[in-house]
């Protein structure tokens, strides 16, 4: 098949990229490097199947494909509260046109979706059928409210226009090839400990997550698109549903570096949620998947590739 994936040169996207190539698939990679990095994708590109295009999805494109994964969106609070205008753009905009584009080419379209579109949960472990706690005036609601309207639309192009949609509910993701400045959690400890600088807790650290290996996460968005006929069209979620507290997760990491940073803790920021876990009963019935990766090994690996960039964002 040929497949686009926009948003391809990102942290998750670029590991999608490979796994589609590896499966023998055709992959025009799509992200205009915001927060996505070319280097992500350069071992990609000798081969013949994949295609790297620099654009913007706010911006329209005409192409021929069979699939489309829209993941292009930047995803920490560092990089899509730089510029909100532009992120809500990116989520309604950016929808909008690989929506359009799944229509008229007859594509089957995934939405990379988020764990934010809970907020800050009342019920926990989240499950697909509880609607959130979001704050839609907040410095969040950019990203927040963006991917709830861009699943809106995911759904009314399904009613409306009958095109094939998947949506996948992402939690806490990590791996090789994030950002060392993308001022998430895991980067922001694994940097810290690295230079033996302060490792820095927002809040008690009595708050939790859950984190996934970014191998299980492609595993599960690759189950998903391929799953079911034209009437299903999830949300599902997509995470590791054992929880961590942010203060063990910053200990962990100091282990494994063998650092001698010490932990300094400052105020918890706006809107940030005190629980994040998802139920994955949905995806393991429909999908067969769980995440299969410990965390200990996750870590590990991801700290074995930061080491070798150098630090470099």
């Amino acid at each position: 098949m040929q497949i686009l994936v926009t948003g391809g040169a990102g942290f998750i996207g670029s590991h999608l990229c490979r796994a589609l190539l590896d499966k023998g698939e055709e992959v025009i990679c799509l992200d205009n490097l915001f927060s996505g990095r070319k280097k992500n994708v350069y071992g990609l590109m000798a081969r013949k199947e994949f295609e790297f295009v620099r654009h913007d999805v706010v911006e329209p494109i005409l192409l021929e494909v069979d699939q489309i994964y829209h993941l292009a969106c930047p995803a920490s609070p560092v990089y899509y509260q730089h510029n909100p205008v532009k992120t809500i753009k990116v989520n309604v905009m950016g929808t909008l046109n690989m929506l359009g584009l799944a229509k008229r080419v007859g594509a089957r379209i995934l939405l990379a979706s988020t764990s934010e579109v809970y907020g800050d949960p009342k019920e926990h472990p989240q499950k697909e059928t509880y609607w959130g706690n979001v704050n839609p005036n907040g410095p969040r609601s950019c990203y927040d409210e963006g991917k709830r309207c861009a699943e809106s639309l995911m759904m009314d192009y399904h009613r409306q226009n009958s095109v094939q949609i998947r949506i996948a509910r992402i939690f806490n993701t990590y791996g090789p090839h994030m950002r060392t400045d993308d001022g998430r959690v895991v980067t922001n400890f694994i940097d810290q400990a690295l230079k033996n600088e302060p490792v820095t807790i927002y809040g008690s650290g009595s708050q939790t997550r859950s984190f996934c290996y970014v191998d299980d996460m492609v595993d599960g968005l690759i189950r998903l698109m391929g799953h079911g006929g034209a009437d299903f069209t999830g949300p599902v979620n997509l995470g590791n549903p054992m929880e961590t507290t942010i203060e063990d997760l910053a200990e962990l990491v100091i282990r494994l570096t063998g650092s001698s940073s010490p932990i300094r803790y400052h105020p918890l920021p706006v809107d940030d949620p005190a629980r994040r876990c998802p139920d994955i009963s949905l995806a393991s019935k429909i999908l067969g998947w769980k995440p299969s990766t410990l965390l200990e090994a996750g870590l590990k690996t991801t700290i074995d590739s930061l080491k070798s960039e150098g630090g470099k964002p």
